[in-house]
């Protein structure tokens, strides 16, 4: 049996479209005489639907979808994921379409409820397994837990299945590409069946899903790999036929290029499906602004992207050159605006009440807030998007100015700590100069008031992101962090950060998850909190 796998990029509630891309990828696969066609989990809807899944017209029109592909199948099988309804409940299912008709309905039977995943919330478990026909194999369909956990693999494989078939969504973190692929080796090999894994591609809002189709066999070795974060159609013969060509084993990159592939996939994906072509970005003379614009020239292109310096009478000219450097490296357009002139009408206007108080930090987030209301009467005027070029850990502590830095419709950086953007900036000049030697070596800098650099005010950024990974993506308390090393005094500082600026995160714009636990799904903390165990 040839099987094909198809993983490819849908958009949340656009079943229409969704329909489209599903027919291409089965015309695609029997171009290749595949038998057998597989598209992602909840392909005809997008995943994750969320509360669209509350609008009974929204699984009409996902049913009525699903007739129209199994239509389609009259020459060869699909498997495809839909929302199944029975009884008045939903299910995230899987169905099996051959001779122009929906042949067999297989529902999720594990149903995930942690991290990013609130399944619980629509959708009920299935209760079967399911074991189809296809030329004299047996095959069994599962969908993504179902996979995680050994049971469901065990109980196909001993009701005579010799492929395994599994649809999915699974969301992307760092190393869980690897991670992923050694589970689905040993499901293999433990079970001693083929394994076909078929994974969606794209980003969702602040999800990306990283594709990474696979089928492996019974002896847990990989035989075909799609690509990392695009679509990709992988075809291979189960068992492998000896006039057959190689299957195609794409590689599969880890570290900086990883996660760079994730930004650029979540940024251009998220730019695109809500409808807009073109970015601007605040360029400090900094590394997460030059990042930040690295990234979106490699997800849009350098037409596509605005960078916009804004000189204050702190700036050193060295920021600006810097940004000027950076913007011709790029090749994106350069806009200057100095904010000296609002900022000084705003100190002037406030000044009859300010008299005789200190300079402090109100005049710096003036600054800041100058900055967002440029960058937003840009976007205003000319539909360009604004990213934000926060990260994770200014975002962790509240080192960052609300409707000032933090201003944007998303922030690419919002899960990256401040030690791994340095490591990626690097990473981004390892063909040559792209971000200019001088942003990678000066200390960071705000620029809000004379002579500031970010460690006046933070722990070192190896130090501060070592503590926040351990408080935030860890849940360690305060002493276990200190037990790992750490002064007792720079913890308690470091927490107490945290805790007293989940006001501020709740405010800021969506980003690109790559850690395990970012902020937003995957950390759901009350705003109103006494608790400091």
């Amino acid at each position: 049996m040839r099987i094909a796998l198809a993983q490819i990029d849908t958009v949340v509630g656009d079943i229409t479209g969704n329909t489209g891309r599903v027919l291409e990828a089965l015309a695609e696969g029997e171009r290749a005489r595949a038998d057998l066609i597989v598209v992602p989990e909840l392909a005809l809807t997008g995943y994750p639907p969320e509360d669209l899944l509350a609008k009974a017209h929204f699984i009409e029109d996902n049913l009525d979808a699903l007739e129209h592909v199994a239509a389609s199948c009259t020459s060869v099988a699909a498997l495809v994921g839909f929302v199944d309804r029975s009884d008045g409940v939903l299910h995230n299912a899987a169905a099996f379409c051959r001779e122009g008709k929906v042949a067999h309905v297989y529902r999720k039977r594990l149903l995930p409820n942690y991290g990013v995943f609130d399944e619980e919330r629509y959708f009920e478990p299935g209760q079967t397994a399911l074991l189809a026909d296809l030329g004299g194999l047996a095959v069994a369909p599962t969908i993504c837990e179902d996979i995680w956990m050994p049971g469901v693999a065990a109980e196909a494989a001993g009701a005579g299945a010799a492929l395994v078939v599994n649809i999915s969504a699974s969301p992307f973190h760092i190393g869980k590409g690897a991670d992923r692929e050694a589970m689905l080796r040993a499901r293999a090999a433990d079970n001693g069946v083929w394994l076909a894994y078929c994974n969606l591609v794209g980003g969702q809002d602040e999800l990306v899903f990283d594709g990474r189709s696979v089928v492996i066999s019974p002896a847990g070795e990989v035989v075909a790999r799609a690509a990392s974060f695009a679509e990709d159609l992988v075809v291979a013969d189960i068992p492998p036929a000896a006039e057959a060509p190689a299957p195609h084993l794409a590689a599969m990159p880890g570290g900086p290029e990883e996660i760079y592939g994730a930004l650029c996939l979540g940024l251009g994906d998220y730019v695109r499906k809500n409808g807009f072509s073109d970015v601007v970005i605040g360029l400090s003379g900094g590394i997460d602004s030059a990042l930040v614009a690295a990234v979106a020239v490699d997800a849009l292109g350098p037409d596509c992207v605005r960078g916009v310096t804004m000189p204050s009478r702190y700036s050193s000219a060295g920021s600006v050159e810097d940004s000027r450097a950076l913007a011709s490296n790029l090749g994106i357009d350069f806009i200057e605006l100095p904010i000296e002139p609002p900022f000084s009408a705003m100190l002037d206007t406030l000044e009859p009440l300010f008299e005789g108080l200190t300079t402090d930090v109100t005049e710096e987030n003036l600054q800041a807030r100058v900055r967002g209301t440029l960058l937003m009467a840009l976007s205003n005027k000319f539909g360009w998007l604004v990213l934000a070029t926060g990260n994770k850990s200014e975002l962790s502590v509240g080192y960052s100015t609300l409707y000032g830095d933090m201003v944007g419709g998303f922030a690419p950086l919002k899960d990256v700590f401040k030690t791994r953007v340095c490591e990626l900036a690097r990473w981004c000049n390892r063909n040559g100069e792209v971000i200019p030697r001088s942003t990678l070596e000066k200390p960071p800098s705000a620029e809000l008031r004379p002579d500031q650099t970010d460690q006046d005010t933070l722990p070192p950024y190896d130090v501060l992101d070592a503590i926040l990974a351990a408080y935030v993506e860890g849940d360690l308390s305060r002493e276990q962090i200190v037990e790992q090393g750490h002064d007792v005094s720079t913890v308690e500082h470091v927490c107490r950060m945290v805790d007293a600026s989940e006001y501020k995160r709740r405010q800021g714009p969506l980003g690109i998850r790559v850690t395990p636990k970012a902020f937003g799904k995957d950390r759901r903390m009350p705003v109103t909190n006494r608790y400091r165990g």
